[in-house]
């Protein structure tokens, strides 16, 4: 199933998008450190929705929804911190749970790098967990080397999270 493409997110996408967030939290919660039970209230997710059209209008960051051919939602891809002097962005990505191990996640990322240079990002940097294999392995098949690891402490579990640093030159 690679028949997908990124969308541009929209004013339009709040509650499509609000419900992929919500049918997806415990799934995405395995990986990543939670929005906060708040996100999953649909009026501070149209708050937050808004901030994120705001920065994609400031361009500070360019958000996109990854979409099956049908137009279903099956993922997130966002380019944020965009420095246009510097031509430096940093990437974030999320498939839903049902449409893992497709080759979803390497495809929009094909995508989202092709799309870069026409908001001026020639490098494009990566942070994912030490144990998030599939997401080290979509780097690496997109070009994207490791520069670095860290260790951090996590702010809610007071755990040690390490993570491994990526970046591509395009």
């Amino acid at each position: 199933m690679k028949d997908i493409y990124i969308d541009r997110l929209n004013e339009q996408d709040a509650q499509e998008l609000f419900a992929f967030e919500c049918n997806n939290r415990r799934f995405f919660e395995h990986t990543v450190q939670s929005r906060g039970d708040d996100y999953y209230s649909f009026g501070t997710f149209e708050i937050r929705h808004k901030e994120l059209l705001k920065e994609q209008e400031d361009a500070i960051s360019s958000f996109y929804l990854i979409k099956d051919g049908s137009g279903i939602i099956v993922g997130r891809i966002n380019l944020v911190d965009i420095d246009p002097i510097n031509g430096r962005a940093h990437v974030g990505y999320r498939i839903g749970e049902a449409f893992t191990q497709k080759g979803i996640a390497n495809e929009a990322l094909k995508l989202l790098v092709n799309l870069a240079p026409e908001l001026n990002v020639t490098q494009i940097h990566a942070k994912t967990t030490s144990s998030n294999m599939a997401s080290q392995k979509v780097l690496v098949k997109n070009g994207f080397e490791r520069i670095s690891i860290n260790t951090e402490n996590n702010a809610d579990t007071g755990q040690k999270v390490t993570f491994y640093h990526f970046s591509k030159n395009l």
